[in-house]
């Protein structure tokens, strides 16, 4: 596996393609991090919410997108994370993690990261460091 340092600009990490969003997945989300909004868990709540379904945490997908560094960690550490949420995930789909070197200096590089949906609509997008 190629090291990160190793990494040049606009060069991406192995992209990773999550199983289809399920309910219990969400409510395994719920259970590890105390949200148990349920507009999360519950169709009903969901819809008393105007939504059109059940919507995975932001979190969760934003705790997911931190998967792609998971294979670099004995490299160093993400240093910062920020994020906006452009989109809604729903239950069945198909989450897509992405990251490019957007600036690389010697103890660092600053990724752009962004979790696609099947529609290839983005439902994330923002930078990670990770310090060297």
């Amino acid at each position: 596996m190629k090291q990160l340092k190793a990494f040049q600009l606009g060069e991406s990490v192995p992209e990773i393609t999550l199983a289809p969003v399920a309910r219990l997945d969400l409510i395994k989300y719920a259970g590890a991090s105390g949200d148990f909004n349920p507009i999360h868990t519950i169709d009903a709540e969901a819809e008393k919410a105007g939504l059109p379904g059940i919507i995975a945490h932001g979190m969760w997908t934003m705790g997911n997108l931190a998967k792609l560094f998971t294979p670099y960690l004995d490299e160093g550490f993400i240093q910062d994370y920020s994020i906006r949420f452009r989109g809604m995930v729903f239950i069945d789909d198909v989450i897509t993690l992405k990251a490019s070197i957007a600036e690389k200096q010697p103890e660092r590089l600053t990724f752009t990261v962004q979790a696609v949906n099947q529609q290839g609509k983005d439902v994330l997008k923002g930078n990670i460091v990770f310090s060297l």
